[in-house]
């Protein structure tokens, strides 16, 4: 009887402590989806940005004033793209 206590108090820490484990996996798989659900809605309300006409003025303007494969001598059809023959 003595052996049988003795197996049933070193027992009884290990099973509390299984038992919260699986209590903390379940409350954390049933919070997941909130979490995600939180961290997407603050995602979709970020605004969009354009280009920053003031670092990339250069460039736009050389692509809004023709084709920029045209500028380097390569065969290019009416709409300014590379004609491949």
């Amino acid at each position: 009887m003595d052996r049988l206590e003795q197996l049933l108090s070193e027992a009884k820490p290990l099973y509390f402590k299984r038992k919260r484990q699986r209590r903390m996996t379940a409350a954390l798989c049933a919070l997941s989806p909130c979490l995600v659900a939180v961290f997407l809605s603050f995602q979709t309300h970020r605004t969009a940005q354009g280009p920053i006409y003031d670092i990339y003025m250069d460039e736009i303007s050389l692509v809004e004033s023709g084709s920029v494969i045209a500028d380097m001598g390569l065969p290019v059809d009416e709409y300014g793209l590379l004609k491949v023959s």
